[in-house]
C-alpha cells in the first residue's frame, strides 16, 4: 500500500511539471517528501541501494504522469481550465500545514521575512514576464540546437526542483514548451504505433533535453541541501513564499472569459478534493 501511495505522489509531481504555472517542487513540499527526495538525490552514489529503493516509486509515478496523462491534462486545461487549476491550487494549499510544521521550530526573524517576501515576489514577477510568451522555437537538428536543448533541460529541471517556480512556465517563456511537450506527445503515439522514424525524431529532441534535466536536478539539489543545512529558517521561509505565491500565479495566468457560476461551484468542490488529497498524501 505504501508503494502505491508513493507512485501516486510521483504521478502528481509529474503532472505538476507539465502544467505551466505549477511546480513539481511545490507538489513534493506539499506531500512532505521534499527533503527525502533532495537528500536521496544528493547521496545517490554514496548510498545507491537505499536511495534507489526510496526513489523508484516516485520516478515510476512521474513517468506515468508525464507520458500517460500529458494529453489528458492538456485536454482538461483547454476544456475546463478553471476546474483543473483550482484542483491543483487545492493540492498546493493542502500541503501548507506540512511546510508550516517544518518552519515552526526554526529561527526566522527578519532574514526569514525577507526570504519569504523575495521568494513570493520572484514567482509573481516570473508569471508577469511569462505573459509575454515568445514564439515557439523552431527546432533544427544541429550541434547548436542540441546544446540549446541541453541548456533548456538544465533550466527546466532547476525550476522543477525549486518549489513554486514552474519549469513549464520557464520553457514557455523561452519558446520551448510546445516543442518539448509536443515531442513527448508524439513519442507516446510513435511508441504505440511502433513508428521507428518518429521515435528517432522525438529522441533527437528529448534525449539532449533529458540529459540536461538530470544534470540540473543534481546541481540544484546539492545547492538546496547546503542552504537547508546552513540556513534552515530563512530557506524554509523562502520555500513557503514560493509555494504561497504559486496559487496567485496560477490565477493570474487564467483566462476567465466564459467562466460560469457552475464552473466556479465545480471548481470549489475540486479544490476541496485536491486539498484533502494533498493533506492525506502529505501524512507520514
Amino acid at each position: 500500500m505504501k508503494t502505491i501511495v508513493e507512485i501516486l505522489r510521483g504521478v502528481l509531481i509529474g503532472l505538476a511539471n507539465i502544467i505551466p504555472g505549477v511546480s513539481g517542487g511545490t507538489m513534493m513540499v506539499s506531500m512532505g517528501i521534499y527533503d527525502t527526495i533532495i537528500g536521496c538525490i544528493n547521496t545517490l552514489f554514496k548510498d545507491f541501494k537505499r536511495c534507489v529503493k526510496i526513489l523508484w516509486p516516485y520516478l515510476v509515478g512521474m513517468v506515468l504522469g508525464i507520458l500517460g496523462l500529458a494529453k489528458l491534462i492538456t485536454y482538461l486545461l483547454g476544456t475546463f481550465p478553471l476546474q483543473t487549476n483550482l484542483t491543483f491550487i487545492g493540492l498546493i494549499f493542502g500541503g501548507l500545514p506540512v511546510i508550516l510544521k517544518k518552519t515552526k521550530d526554526e529561527k526566522k526573524g527578519a532574514p526569514g521575512l525577507i526570504a519569504f517576501l523575495a521568494a513570493f515576489a520572484l514567482v509573481i514577477v516570473l508569471q508577469i514576464l511569462g505573459e509575454g510568451n515568445g514564439q515557439d522555437a523552431a527546432l533544427s537538428f544541429s550541434i547548436g540546437q542540441i546544446l540549446i536543448l541541453f541548456i533548456m533541460g538544465v533550466i527546466a529541471s532547476a525550476t522543477m526542483v525549486i518549489p513554486g517556480v514552474s519549469g513549464s512556465m520557464m520553457l514557455m517563456l523561452l519558446g520551448y514548451y510546445n516543442p518539448v511537450v509536443g515531442s513527448v506527445s508524439r513519442m507516446v503515439d510513435a511508441l504505440l504505433h511502433v513508428n521507428m522514424g518518429e521515435i528517432l525524431a522525438c529522441c533527437g529532441v528529448l534525449v539532449p533535453f533529458g540529459i540536461g534535466v538530470v544534470v540540473g536536478i543534481f546541481a540544484i539539489a546539492k545547492l538546496i541541501e547546503m542552504l537547508l543545512s546552513r540556513y534552515p529558517g530563512p530557506t524554509y521561509c523562502a520555500i513557503l513564499g514560493l509555494v504561497a505565491a504559486s496559487p496567485v500565479a496560477i490565477l493570474m495566468a487564467m483566462d476567465y472569459a466564459g467562466v460560469t457560476l457552475i464552473s466556479w461551484v465545480i471548481g470549489v468542490v475540486l479544490f476541496a478534493a485536491g486539498f484533502a488529497a494533498a493533506y492525506r498524501l502529505g501524512g507520514e
